[in-house]
């Protein structure tokens, strides 16, 4: 019985060292969280300004007219005589075949022609003597008659043979690939040795002559390119090879006027093909240039840098700063489109407003902020103090 009591004595006295050790721990778990520090953020005071739009596209020069060369009868190809790049005359020899069976075949047809013509005279010259039987009465009509139609027949297989040494004098020339007109060769498809068939492209050449300006565009800026090439210098190009490092702006624009809309989208791109006549623009055939299409300007519109604008649930938003206060609310936008890096707000905001442009990512509703003011160098502040 006295170690019975000794050990809950014992108990005891450890529970009423533990009460207060708890008692401690939920005492300090119940203190209240420190207060979330001010953020420094940039802030921008809107204004109203005016706004024009500009989009621009890659794009090529080409020649208007652009054919690819083909043979008009097939053979094994013997020799080419240009490459991709050659300037070349028209009626100049570009390529040629084997023309071994189409010598031979004009050969045949020669000899048919002069068959053909041996069998008309004689059959000419027994008409000839059959009048004059018929005349003397040693013959009837009807076997003229059937003379005369010999040698008719003998006259149209003449006309045929001729004909058809004719056609086969021309496959000859056919054998030589030439220009139709001077220009340039831009592609190459077949090579000595090779087969080809009638109609298989051999060379494709650009004509000289009027240039166009090559592009594509989405389906959504239809409208805006047809708006653009209505207005003076909204369609402009600039060639690549003016452009400067750093100094886009600076380069020369030369203004384009719209030739040809394609009827049908790309099948891969979803793009429409634009051919921009290209005027007086001193350029060669392959060039990349930048088209520019310029909408017309807008004035009193609010501007803001793209790092000012929040995108959350599908919604955009810009943080907005209570001076009174110094604590920031979202405030949802709507955005009218593009200029350079700065986005057009169409509603939602005002001039005279003070818009965090800086840490927009980081913000929560009311929290309180203080403006960002950049540490002076330690020179400047040892001035500043004097």
């Amino acid at each position: 019985m006295p170690h019975t009591v000794t050990r809950r004595a014992r108990q005891l006295s450890a529970l009423a060292l533990v009460f207060p050790l708890v008692a401690l721990l939920g005492a300090c778990g119940m203190q209240e969280a420190a207060p979330e520090p001010e953020r420094a953020v940039r802030t921008l005071t809107l204004q109203s300004a005016s706004s024009g739009q500009v989009h621009e596209y890659a794009a090529e020069v080409r020649a208007r007219v652009e054919s690819r060369l083909s043979f008009r009868v097939g053979g094994k190809v013997l020799s080419r005589k240009v490459n991709v790049g050659d300037r070349v005359q028209a009626g100049q020899v570009l390529a040629v075949i084997d023309p071994q069976d189409l010598v031979l075949g004009q050969q045949a047809a020669k000899a048919g022609l002069q068959a053909a013509r041996a069998n008309r005279d004689q059959l000419g010259a027994e008409l000839k003597r059959f009048i004059e039987l018929q005349q003397q009465g040693f013959i009837s009509a009807a076997e003229l008659e059937r003379r005369d139609l010999a040698f008719k027949a003998a006259q149209a297989q003449l006309e045929q043979a001729r004909t058809q040494f004719e056609a086969q004098n021309n496959q000859v020339a056919y054998a030589q690939l030439t220009a139709d007109a001077a220009g340039v060769v831009t592609a190459v498809f077949a090579e000595p040795g090779m087969v080809v068939g009638a109609g298989t492209p051999v060379l494709q050449l650009a004509h000289d002559g009027p240039r166009d300006v090559v592009f594509s565009v989405p389906e959504d800026q239809l409208g805006r390119l047809r708006e653009a090439a209505g207005l003076p210098g909204g369609l402009t190009v600039r060639l690549w090879s003016e452009i400067k490092p750093g100094a886009a702006d600076a380069a020369p624009s030369h203004a384009l006027s719209l030739r040809e809309v394609s009827a049908a989208t790309d099948p891969v791109t979803r793009t429409f093909q634009i051919k921009a006549d290209a005027g007086k623009l001193d350029a060669r055939i392959g060039q990349t240039a930048a088209v520019l299409l310029s909408s017309p300007r807008v004035a009193e519109v609010i501007k803001l840098p793209l790092s000012a604008v929040l995108q959350t649930q599908g919604q955009t938003s810009v943080w907005v700063l209570e001076p009174g206060t110094m604590t920031v609310k979202q405030q949802p936008v709507q955005v009218g489109g593009a200029d350079g890096n700065e986005v057009v707000v169409a509603a939602g905001l005002k001039p005279g407003q003070e818009v965090v442009v800086a840490g927009v990512h980081v913000l929560k509703a009311g929290q309180k902020v203080k403006r960002y003011e950049q540490a002076l160098p330690a020179a400047a502040s040892a001035a500043a103090s004097r």
